[in-house]
């Protein structure tokens, strides 16, 4: 059995249910570390500091064949830290990357989470991504990088890289399907900056000045300080909201089974877990013509950026005629992908 160190530095919703499902489906003799899932900029520069007392004493009588770390690990100073990790080969995997990820208002510039993903790369063996949009982003933000630096710099980096480079997506567990609510608009993403919910407040203003009769299930994490924005659309809504809150997952499912469209007005997305999952309980996804959503659904499913009343059009459209779409394979045969991974090990 392959013993596999497993390193995720971020334990936020989506990277724990990974972690979840690949010591649960994968037979590996698994060792796990993770880090909870706060203090973003801490956690991608200090992980060799977080775990510089635990790493040991899981080695103390352990030898990993493989590590499997998350890109938010700083791999390159942990190898050099650790001896005995020294020549382990490593898997590399990109949940995101700090090249296409949009600054938030009041945020600082700083290009030290490219650069730990950057070294992280080049001392892996093999660099996987969730999404074709993922690693695309990843190789242009490193040629773009490199252009910005002074002197001294390597000419090449982008072909040491890609060979090594390869798409396997998270596995998506598919939500049966349940009695459709007429009208049921699926609101399933974090109520954050880069899920832009504003454009979503946008939408149903749209739909409201059409006079469209629809309900609302506003799922998702949320902050402990009520965004304004869901605020704003608890107060001029309340009467379409039928959900509110972070359900748990019984009834999460529940109403991804109930609902006949789900939309997404996101900015950042490199792989789309929770559209992923409401399409394949029957969801019409209405998504941006952008990020990973483009090599997943049909043209028809996809509005223009920003185009709230494009998105408002084709919510009625789904809405009025309702016909589910298949949801990509790629996406959902992901689980066949990493049992190949592991066996070529």
């Amino acid at each position: 059995m392959k013993k596999i160190l497993l390193l995720s530095a971020y334990k936020s919703d989506s990277h724990a249910s990974w972690v979840k499902w690949l010591t649960q489906n994968l037979s590996a003799d698994w060792r796990v570390l993770e880090l909870p899932g706060r203090y973003y900029r801490w956690r991608i520069r200090g992980n060799p500091l977080s775990w510089l007392d635990e790493l040991p004493a899981l080695l103390n009588d352990w030898q990993p064949e493989r590590i499997l770390a998350t890109s938010m690990v700083d791999i390159a100073t942990l190898k050099g830290l650790f001896p005995q990790l020294a020549a382990v080969p490593v898997s590399y995997y990109f949940h995101e990357n700090q090249f296409a990820y949009p600054q938030g208002e009041g945020q600082h510039n700083s290009v030290d989470p490219q650069m730990v993903q950057l070294y992280g790369a080049l001392s892996a063996d093999e660099c996987l991504f969730n999404s074709q949009f993922n690693r695309d982003t990843f190789l242009a933000g490193v040629d773009a990088l490199l252009k910005k630096l002074p002197d001294c710099k390597p000419a090449d980096l982008r072909a040491r890289l890609q060979p090594k480079c390869r798409v396997l997506p998270v596995p998506v567990n598919p939500v049966a399907a349940g009695e459709k609510k007429p009208g049921l608009i699926l609101w399933n993403h974090r109520w954050e900056y880069d899920k832009k919910p504003d454009d979503f407040l946008g939408i149903l203003r749209c739909l409201s000045s059409r006079n469209i009769d629809f309900k609302l299930a506003l799922l998702g994490p949320r902050a402990e300080k009520t965004p304004p924005v869901l605020q704003q659309i608890r107060s001029e809504f309340a009467a379409n909201i039928v959900a509110d809150g972070m359900v748990s997952r019984a009834e999460y499912e529940h109403w991804l089974g109930a609902a006949p469209v789900v939309v997404s007005t996101a900015i950042h997305e490199f792989q789309g877990l929770s559209v992923l999952e409401a399409v394949s309980a029957g969801a019409v996804p209405v998504v941006p013509d952008d990020l990973c959503y483009r090599e997943q659904y049909a043209t028809a499913n996809r509005y223009a950026p920003g185009q709230v009343e494009q998105a408002a059009a084709q919510i009625i459209a789904a809405l009025q005629q309702h016909q589910p779409v298949a949801a990509p394979a790629a996406f959902m045969q992901a689980g066949a992908g990493w049992q190949r991974w592991l066996e070529q090990l």
